[in-house]
Parts: structure tokens; sequence; C-alpha cells
């Protein structure tokens, strides 16, 4: 039996302790925002917070997760994601949007550590998300806006 947290809400999963935290997070908390890029945990679509820090959901496995906080898109929160959102819309950033919960959740995991990032610091933050359409100049415009919107500029 784990026991986490998800989205703030106490839950426990007693089936095969190597299931990806994807699979649990989509078909068994119907969180489907978290999405499914490679299974590998190379393209950053399935990104999520683990105790704070981002974390690739499809290699996982649910039985070393015991005790965790995990934050998926649909719980995240406060001053770096809601400024990371606003920033996103503001500057159109995504197309097709299907890698953009894992984009939204790297960015803010890097707000929240380093509020003043640098290109470099972007860059290296978002290294392992893949856009498939190559938004990544806007993608890092709208991470410099949501470092300003964050500490409450425009």
């Amino acid at each position: 039996m784990t026991k986490l947290t998800v989205n703030g809400a106490q839950v426990q999963y007693d089936g095969d302790p190597s299931m990806p935290l994807l699979w649990f997070l989509r078909d068994v908390q119907g969180l489907t925002g978290t999405k499914f890029g490679c299974g590998v945990a190379q393209c950053g679509a399935c990104t999520v917070h683990v105790n704070g820090e981002p974390r690739r959901s499809c290699v996982a496995p649910i039985g070393t997760l015991e005790g965790a906080d995990v934050t998926t898109i649909e719980g995240a929160s406060g001053k770096e994601t809601d400024a990371v959102r606003a920033a996103w819309v503001a500057l159109d950033v995504p197309q097709c949007g299907y890698c953009q919960s894992g984009q939204i959740m790297s960015a803010a995991a890097l707000l929240a550590r380093t509020p003043s990032p640098t290109d470099k610091d972007i860059d290296d933050a978002m290294a392992g998300n893949i856009c498939r359409c190559g938004t990544y100049q806007r993608l890092r415009k709208a991470i410099h806006r949501a470092a300003a919107l964050a500490k409450g500029g425009k």
C-alpha cells in the first residue's frame, strides 16, 4: 500500500508498486492534464511536482513515492504558477498545446527556486521539455514575463 498526497488530498494505492505515477494519476485518479509523450522521461509532457521539484511521472514508480506530495497541473497554484499561466496567455505561447502542462510545471518550479532567471537558467531548466511546435522563443519570453509578474510587475 502506497500512501501519498495528490493536489492536497491524501490518497492510497494498493496495486502494482511498479506502476508509473503517470498512469496512477491519469487512470486511477482521473487527472488527465498530465500527458503521456515518450514514456522514457525525454519529452517532459508528463512533468509534475514531487515534493516541490519537477519530476517525469512516466518513469516514477508509484511504490517509490510513499509519503510524497504530488502536484499536477490541475492542482498547481501559487504566485509563480499564476504568473506563468498569465504570461502564457498574454504571449500566446501554445500552438497545439500538448506539451504545455509539462512546460508550465517546469517553468513554475524554475521561478520558485530562481525568481529572476537568466536565459541560460531558463534554457537549462526547460531543456527536458520538448515542444513539437517549436515555440521555444515564446516560452523563454513568457518565463521572463512570468518572473516580472510574480514579483508584482507587468
